[in-house]
């Protein structure tokens, strides 16, 4: 039984929407529920769902849609109650804690004059025109909306630079600004590695590394994956940080990590890393490192860049001296160091008890960027890896649910989260995708990402812990066994606790490594054996 409830004019974040519906799917007699705004995109989907398209027409993105589709009316009476309630009480949160609360940027500003920084996250149909109100009111702009367009964004980010100002996004999840998360970030120590990102996860992984290896991070400025992606907007935002951090006391070293970037702006971004007077280091996803330079080390994954970052952060006299370092065979483990390493060993103890028939790595990611990066490693070295980040339509998933060969899925794409939470936030549809891939008598291993922090599932591990034991034990009954391999993106001081989460992973035969560039190298170098070594 379905049933729509709309309230016109009645707007939510997302996240607050995303947490609801998990909440409401949930409950006990409930097979589907989507409590959403109902943009064009989420109409589509409930009228796929079978929700009357009736009852869908006419409506904006600025209406509120709770759809459920439930056993038995009582069931929808109660579910329909709670996910108001949920909403309610989300809403309020400000308040029943004793903060100050504001309708408006106006009242904000009123409320809290000392402040020089705006988080928004609007429909984006109205995000360039607060954003706007921000910046000519003089504060910096954190943009977690999508859906804004090219032009206003160039616009925005011109307007920003002329003032001076930070225009983080749009799209932009993640950042640390003195020592204070903003949403998608982690609990990190205070250092003196400022970090510009066109990266969420990318940002994360760089920024939990350093607090691992000792070091922290003076400010982590975000700046939306268009920044130095699309030459039309040319790097403002990137330019902007650089010269901010460059300026910066409390910086002493500048990390650059992103997406591959249009070339003339990579070139404009690097010359102004030259320009900056501190030693820096630059990360282009996919892209291979140029050479080190006097002022620049090019990393070829994310950990290197941390773990560059690091040793010129601890006193390493520039970039020859920092490569030095990193491959000195000093007996610590910050790095898998160019000899036979744990790896080998860990590949074959783990491929010995594979089934002839299982021959493939399925990667199933709740990080973009982290994806990629796995992506990039193993396609090169697999001979070949679909997947639906894929740039290459010949290698493009004919059907993102469902693998084939190697394959490695970003389940945060809008093909997953469309009217749903993403799996950052709520990790059930991995966890059915993993039971999914244990039932495939071809899968030879599993690689998944765990991201910690704010805004991130309570207890993601947990979460997923059933799912690899069923997977596990869906193995062991057709003759086979089932490598796991995995990466927690985290810190000791995030909500849900590194350590903890590591432990729930390991009491399931799950091998943790410490960082997704080596838990991506242990699954590819598992599924070579499963094809006896070829690549």
């Amino acid at each position: 039984m379905k049933r729509l409830t709309v309230r016109k004019d009645t707007y939510f974040d997302s996240v607050f929407l995303m947490l609801a519906t998990r909440g409401i799917k949930a409950l006990p007699g409930v097979a589907e529920a989507v409590v959403a705004m109902a943009t064009p995109m989420n109409v589509d989907l409930l009228a796929g769902l079978g929700f009357p398209k009736e009852e869908l027409a006419g409506l904006s993105p600025n209406d509120l849609v709770v759809a459920i589709d439930a056993d038995t009316d009582a069931v929808l009476d109660d579910a329909t109650t709670a996910a108001f309630d949920a909403l309610k009480r989300k809403s309020g949160t400000g308040a029943a804690a004793g903060n100050r609360t504001a309708a408006s940027l106006a009242s904000g500003l009123a409320l809290a004059p000392d402040a020089n920084l705006v988080l928004i996250s609007v429909p984006g149909t109205y995000a360039a025109r607060e954003a706007r109100k921000a910046l000519d009111a003089g504060m910096h702009v954190m943009l977690f909306s999508d859906n804004v367009s090219l032009d206003d964004e160039v616009a925005l980010k011109t307007l920003a630079s002329s003032k001076g100002l930070l225009m983080m996004g749009p799209d932009c999840g993640t950042a640390i600004i003195n020592g204070k998360p903003l949403c998608f970030a982690n609990a990190v120590r205070r250092g003196n590695v400022g970090i510009v990102a066109a990266s969420g996860t990318g940002l994360q992984e760089v920024s939990c590394l350093l607090d691992r290896f000792g070091s922290g991070v003076s400010q982590a400025i975000g700046t939306g994956g268009r920044d130095l992606k699309n030459a039309a907007v040319g790097g403002r935002t990137s330019l902007l940080a650089i010269r901010a951090l460059a300026a910066d006391p409390a910086t002493s070293v500048i990390a650059l990590v992103s997406k591959p970037p249009a070339p003339d702006v990579a070139k404009t971004v690097l010359d102004a890393l030259r320009s900056a007077g501190k030693p820096a280091v630059a990360f282009f996803l996919g892209m291979p490192p140029a050479a080190d330079e006097e002022r620049i080390a090019y990393a070829s994954d994310l950990e290197e860049a941390a773990l560059l970052a690091s040793l010129l952060a601890g006193g390493a006299d520039g970039p020859m001296q920092a490569r030095a370092l990193m491959l000195e065979d000093s007996g610590n483990d910050h790095y898998n160091k160019p000899r036979p390493s744990r790896i080998d060993e860990l590949a074959a103890d783990e491929a010995r008890r594979l089934s002839p028939a299982q021959r493939y790595l399925r990667g199933l990611y709740t990080g973009g960027t982290l994806a990629d990066e796995a992506l990039f490693l193993a396609h090169a070295q697999l001979g070949g890896v679909r997947s639906n980040n894929q740039t290459d339509p010949a290698w493009l998933m004919a059907d993102p649910f469902r693998s084939e060969g190697h394959a490695i899925v970003d389940l945060g794409d809008d093909a997953f989260t469309s009217g749903k939470p993403h799996p950052m936030i709520d990790p059930a549809a991995r966890a059915e995708r993993i039971v999914q891939e244990g039932a495939d008598g071809e899968t030879a291993v599993i690689l998944l990402d765990l991201v910690l922090g704010y805004g991130s599932h309570p207890d993601p591990a947990g979460a997923c812990a059933p799912a690899i034991r069923a997977a596990r034990a869906a193995a062991t009954s057709r003759g086979g066994y089932l490598p796991v391999v995995a990466s927690v993106t985290g810190t000791p001081a995030d909500p849900q606790g590194y350590s903890a989460q590591v432990a729930v992973l390991e009491a399931e035969g799950v091998v943790v490594m410490p960082s997704n560039v080596r838990a991506a190298r242990l699954a590819i170098a598992i599924a070579k054996l499963a094809q006896g070594g070829r690549a």
